[in-house]
C-alpha cells in the first residue's frame, strides 16, 4: 500500500503459527545485518507525513531506506541515496493488486473483483498459479534496474481461511506460500534481498523482515520467528506509529528481545513526523 499502513493484516495472516520455521528455497541467503541500522520510510505513514526524499538525501546515512520507486519516480534517486551508504529497500505489493499501478490492468485477472474495504483502492489476489508470476516479477525488475539492495513485500499474509471464503479467492494457503517463496527466490537470483513484511512464518529465506507495531498493539505477531531472525543475524525492523513515547516503547522492545539488534522508527505523536533511531552522528 503507498503511504499506508495495514492495521487489518493482524486478523489476516496467512501462515500464521508459532516458531517461524520452514521454507521452501533450495538454500538460504547469508545473514544480512548484526547491528541496527537507522531506518527511513517514504513508503508506509498513518498520521503523518512519511519521509520525503528531500529529507532522506538530506539525512540518511548508512541506513535502511524503504521507497515506492514504482509510484513515485523515486529510482532516478536511488543512486544517489545509496551513496551515503544507505540500502535502499523497493516496495511492491505482493498480495493485492493497486487500481493506482500502471500495471492494474494486466494484474486485474488474478484479483478478486471486490475492492478490500479497509483499502478501496486495492484488490486480494486470488490466483497465484498461473499468470501474476510474471506480472510481478516485471515490478521486481524494475526495482532491479534502478538499483535497489531489497524488494520489501506487502500484503505478504493476505490469504487465510476466513478471506477465501469471504472474497472468493481461488489460490490455497500452500499456494499463496509457494507464490511468495518463488518472488523471494527471483529477487535473490536478481542479486537482491528480502524483506518480509509483519510475518517470517515458514518464509526462512527472506533476509530480513520489517513489522508495523501501534501504541496500543505492540508485539502481536509472532515472537519466536522473530528471535529467530535476530539470532541468525538477520535485520529486524519494527516501523511503529502514532506514539508519544517512542524512547520507552524502543526500550520496551530491545529488553523483550533481549537484543541491541532492533532497528527501530516510530511515528512521533510530539514530532508529528517520524523519529529515527541508530543514525550516525
Amino acid at each position: 500500500m503507498l503511504k499506508q499502513i495495514c492495521i487489518s493484516l493482524v486478523g489476516l495472516l496467512l501462515v500464521v503459527g508459532c516458531g517461524g520455521s520452514g521454507g521452501d528455497s533450495v538454500q538460504d541467503a547469508p545473514p544480512s545485518n548484526n547491528k541496527a541500522l537507522a531506518v527511513y520510510n517514504q513508503a508506509y505513514q498513518e498520521k503523518y507525513n512519511a519521509d520525503s526524499i528531500n529529507q532522506i538525501l538530506s539525512d540518511a546515512k548508512d541506513a535502511y531506506v524503504l521507497v515506492d520507486a514504482l509510484e513515485d519516480d523515486i529510482g532516478p534517486f536511488v543512486e544517489q541515496i545509496k551513496a551515503k551508504k544507505n540500502q535502499v529497500g523497493g516496495y511492491i505489493s505482493a498480495g493485492t493488486g493497486e487500481n493506482y499501478r500502471d500495471d492494474f490492468a494486466s494484474l486485474e485477472p488474478y484479483l478478486t473483483p471486490t475492492a478490500w474495504p479497509e483499502w478501496p483502492d486495492e484488490f486480494f489476489v486470488s490466483e497465484t498459479t498461473t499468470g501474476i508470476l510474471p506480472l510481478m516479477k516485471k515490478r521486481i525488475d524494475s526495482l532491479a534496474s534502478w538499483g535497489v539492495d531489497w524488494i520489501e513485500f506487502d500484503n505478504m499474509d493476505w490469504l487465510d481461511e476466513n478471506t477465501r471464503v469471504q472474497y472468493g479467492l481461488t489460490a490455497t494457503e500452500e499456494e499463496a506460500k509457494a507464490y511468495i517463496t518463488a518472488l523471494c527466490d527471483y529477487t535473490h537470483a536478481k542479486g537482491m534481498k528480502c524483506m518480509a513484511k509483519n510475518t517470517v512464518d515458514g518464509f526462512t529465506i527472506f533476509d530480513g523482515v520489517l513489522y508495523e507495531s501501534f501504541h496500543a498493539e505492540k508485539n502481536w505477531w509472532d515472537n519466536e520467528g522473530t528471535k529467530s531472525f535476530l539470532n541468525a543475524g538477520k535485520l529486524v525492523i519494527i516501523n511503529h506509529y502514532n506514539e508519544t513515547d517512542c524512547d520507552g516503547v524502543y526500550a520496551e522492545y530491545k529488553t523483550f528481545y533481549k537484543s541491541e539488534n532492533i532497528s527501530f522508527i516510530c511515528e512521533d505523536r510530539n514530532l508529528k513526523k517520524y523519529k529515527h533511531y541508530n543514525q550516525e552522528k
